[in-house]
């Protein structure tokens, strides 16, 4: 019996050792492009974040019931000092159901120092996120920062800083407000999922749409593909006044995108909607044009080599706005034709033809610009639900 007893018991142990080297799999709920921060988008109060608790508010896509999160250090010299990280549901405004509140762990530490040019995952946490739902994350930050931080600038959502080490029940009422996140990357969740990641700039970072209500065309995108009975995660991965080709605010698309799409989880679709801030900065639309078209390919191979589906969108018109030359109408042209005819994605969602004016064809329909380039909230509204349309047929074959 004991020698019965003694391989039942080592069978056991050899399971789990099994159970524990099966990797584990994740997929992106919630993910920014990280830049590098200047003075002007630091906090009003302070040359830093140093001795500061940072209330941020994120809005996931898909839900799960273990997840972890990634902080950035990129663009940052000096290390950043975290003495704590807690996440929660989100209430209203500042506020949080501190019901919920979770410490997050670093190798079994509450506290982190990110190395310069470096990111860290938390340990993974049980936590009951929901689908759609809108999470907090508080930093309480050491007294070792950079002057300037490793952020992203348009985050559309406000975030709350006061000064000291705040507790899920500490109150946020007088915070300090600003609207970028700080040293926050990438929410995940375990299983194997199914997210799609779009590359853009300030029309996929969400320019003209309504602070704190997570009304981007990518967040409208998520909310329908959920009403659609499709479980599926979308990454926004734009950066405001981003082009594909040079540097801006932030590193351009062809450099970031080893990092911004394939560095994340779980993505099996890929949507690059990028060109016109190229096209509007150009000396010859024409030139332009062919350099971009090269670039999509370029990116377009990298995907599918890490199994990736691969969508172009096509560039919106911008007449009325200062981009707008002749040139760079026919740069537009010249692309939008590419993206539809070449065959070289899996498919394409056409946002040109959606939000032009039918009377004006280079132009943006009235009742859905902001400034002749960017779309207001209900043009962003049109072009969620229309590229949802889109997903579900492409998604479904």
């Amino acid at each position: 019996m004991k020698r019965i007893a003694f391989l039942v018991a080592m069978s056991l142990t050899a399971a789990l050792g099994m159970a524990q080297d099966v990797p584990q799999q994740w997929t992106g709920t919630w993910a920014t492009a990280v830049v590098k921060s200047d003075k002007q988008r630091m906090p009003a109060s302070g040359t830093d974040l140093s001795q500061s608790s940072v209330r941020q508010v994120i809005h996931a896509s898909i839900g799960g019931k273990r997840m972890r999160l990634q902080l950035s250090n990129e663009y940052c010299t000096v290390p950043v000092e975290i003495k704590s990280v807690y996440v929660a549901d989100w209430k209203d405004s500042c506020d949080i159901d501190a019901k919920t509140a979770r410490y997050l762990t670093f190798e079994g530490k509450r506290n982190v120092t990110i190395q310069p040019g470096k990111a860290v995952y938390c340990d993974p946490i049980s936590y009951n996120l929901k689908p759609l739902q809108r999470l907090t994350i508080t930093i309480n930050y050491g007294s070792g920062l950079p002057e300037v931080a490793t952020l992203h600038d348009g985050s559309r959502t406000t975030s709350y800083i006061i000064k000291g080490e705040s507790k899920p029940k500490t109150k946020f009422t007088n915070a300090e407000k600003a609207v970028h996140w700080y040293n926050i990357a990438a929410l995940e969740v375990e299983g194997n999922g199914n997210s799609i990641a779009v590359l853009g700039n300030s029309i996929t970072d969400g320019r003209g749409s309504t602070t704190d209500m997570q009304n981007r065309w990518t967040d409208i995108l998520a909310e329908a593909l959920q009403k659609k009975g499709k479980d599926i995660g979308v990454l926004n991965l734009g950066i405001g006044g981003n082009c594909v080709l040079w540097d801006g605010l932030g590193a351009a698309a062809v450099k970031r995108f080893d990092r911004d799409i394939l560095g994340q989880k779980g993505v099996k679709t890929l949507i690059i909607f990028e060109g016109v801030n190229d096209l509007g900065c150009s000396q010859d639309g024409v030139q332009t044009a062919t350099k971009l078209i090269e670039s999509y390919k370029k990116m377009a191979t990298k995907a599918r080599k890490a199994g990736m589906k691969v969508y172009g969108a096509t560039i919106m018109p911008f007449k009325g706005h200062d981009y707008y030359k002749p040139e760079h109408e026919l740069g537009r042209k010249i692309v939008n034709l590419w993206i539809r005819e070449s065959g070289y994605f899996d498919g394409y969602i056409d946002f040109d033809k959606l939000t032009r004016d039918g009377k004006n064809p280079e132009a943006l329909r009235k009742e859905w610009q902001e400034d002749w380039l960017h779309p207001n909230a209900e043009g962003y509204r049109i072009m969620g639900e229309y590229a949802a349309e889109v997903m579900e047929s492409c998604l479904g074959q």
